[in-house]
């Protein structure tokens, strides 16, 4: 069993910057994909960015250049540094952790972009 824990979401203006992270249970973290997720208001829930156990990164086309994913095995954290904000990207970010069969969410957390 995988708990997630997000923590670093606020209210931030447009082209601003935040730091979300993702503290992760258990001792199989390394072996772990990590990924980021979104829902707004109204849609479907979104993905944003993942990264392998081998730290090869994946963006969706609307975050990329914008969106850093990494990860610290050590620390079983995994991060998701955002830059150049805009209010579109106001949403519940989740974080997920799959290996496969299995798959694990957090509670997610806020993120509001204002103009």
């Amino acid at each position: 069993q995988v708990q997630l824990v997000e923590s670093g979401g606020g209210l931030v203006q447009s082209g601003g910057s935040l730091r979300l992270s993702c503290a992760a249970s258990g001792s199989i973290f390394s072996f772990l994909t990590m990924g980021w997720y979104r829902q707004a208001p109204g849609k479907q829930r979104e993905w944003v960015a993942r990264i392998n156990n081998g730290g090869s990164t994946y963006y969706a086309g609307s975050v990329k250049g914008r969106f850093t994913i990494s990860r610290d095995n050590a620390k079983n954290m995994v991060y998701l540094q955002m830059n150049s904000l805009k209010p579109e990207d106001t949403a519940v970010y989740l974080c997920n952790a799959v290996l496969t069969p299995y798959e694990y969410w957090g509670q997610g957390t806020q993120v509001t972009v204002s103009s």
